[in-house]
């Protein structure tokens, strides 16, 4: 059976990383060119394998400065805690009005294991098993409240109903967690989550429990072969795969204004082919790349009927076109689905 088609608009996601910048006014002046360009979310790296700043921090700062782009920091799961990251990712959602996603990522060194001192290295087979795991109770810690949980009632003194907070009790490989979460549930329900599915250990997590996948290719057949791919396996775990968005991720080095109405050409045609859902760009330089992007790629899309010219949404899910998940415990009765 033929793929069915992509449908529009296309999805655009740009990472805004750069090694050497400390101050927040250089992200907030990319993450506010971005959605100058209506792209539907930045995203951030992070590694315990250089000096640098923690992305969610950084993304909880460019929040109150932006208004409709959404902001996805690259997260370890390997040794961080899964209660702390939970919490981290709530609260970038509220402070963002419900613009939050998250990457897992995983850290696979011997040197990166010993910053911590806490176990040895994972090998990837492991980590990435363990990142599937951080992002199956981080789900649940957001539904460990319920959305009407919060209730405030000065007359009685009570600040919360607890028949609506929820103890996880999640027994993983490597960790436990009892919850209920100390973040009320998160604005858009579950933050969207993105992995880069390019490699088979973190697909396997993707197809389980990512909001969007990126592949990394240059070729548009493989692309489209690898979204069906993804789209069947996820149907295999139970999953729609309609809520499921794959992003073709690319490398771009923009120099000139021919370049980004080239670029503009290329993601036409991976549309017309159906390939991917959108495109998840990697600048060489953000500061000039992302600059040609938003004042020549995005005008020759927007006049193309490719990209929309405005946000129709205020939150990171209605950008990407996904439902605000249930909650689990409050679909059935309060027991994890």
């Amino acid at each position: 059976m033929p793929a069915p088609l992509v449908r529009s608009p296309v999805h655009l996601a740009v990472a805004i990383d750069g090694a050497g910048h400390y101050d927040a006014a250089h992200f907030t002046a990319l993450a506010r060119l971005a959605e100058r360009g209506t792209l539907d979310f930045v995203t951030l790296g992070d590694s315990f394998a250089r000096p640098g700043l923690d992305a969610p921090a950084v993304l909880a700062r460019v929040a109150p400065a932006t208004e409709r782009i959404g902001l996805v920091p690259a997260v370890n799961t390997t040794h961080t805690e899964p209660f702390h990251v939970s919490s981290a990712i709530a609260t970038l959602d509220w402070v963002s009005r419900g613009r939050a996603g998250w990457s897992p990522e995983v850290s696979t060194t011997e040197t990166e294991a010993r910053l911590f001192g806490r176990r040895p290295a994972a090998n990837a087979a492991d980590a990435w098993h363990e990142a599937g795991e951080v992002a199956d109770v981080a789900a649940r810690l957001w539904d460990s409240w319920e959305d009407d949980a919060e209730i405030r009632d000065e007359s009685t003194g009570r600040f919360v109903d607890r028949d609506k907070l929820h103890h996880v009790d999640f027994e993983g490989r490597t960790f436990s967690v009892r919850g209920p979460a100390i973040v009320p549930r998160p604005p858009q329900g579950h933050p969207v989550t993105v992995i880069d599915a390019t490699a088979a250990r973190p697909r396997a997590a993707a197809v389980r429990h990512a909001d969007v996948a990126l592949v990394r290719t240059q070729d548009p057949l493989s692309a489209r072969t690898t979204r069906q791919e993804l789209r069947d396996r996820a149907r295999a775990h139970g999953r729609d795969p309609e809520r499921l968005r794959v992003l073709g991720s690319v490398p771009v080095e923009l120099h000139t204004t021919a370049d980004a109405v080239e670029l503009a050409a290329l993601i036409g045609d991976w549309h017309a082919q159906g390939a991917v859902d959108g495109f998840h760009l990697r600048p060489a330089d953000p500061e000039r790349d992302l600059g040609l992007l938003v004042g020549a790629t995005v005008p020759v899309l927007q006049h193309r009927c490719l990209l929309r010219r405005f946000y129709p949404g205020a939150t990171l899910r209605e950008h990407l076109g996904l439902a605000r998940p249930v909650n689990q415990y409050a679909l059935t009765g309060g027991s994890p689905s």
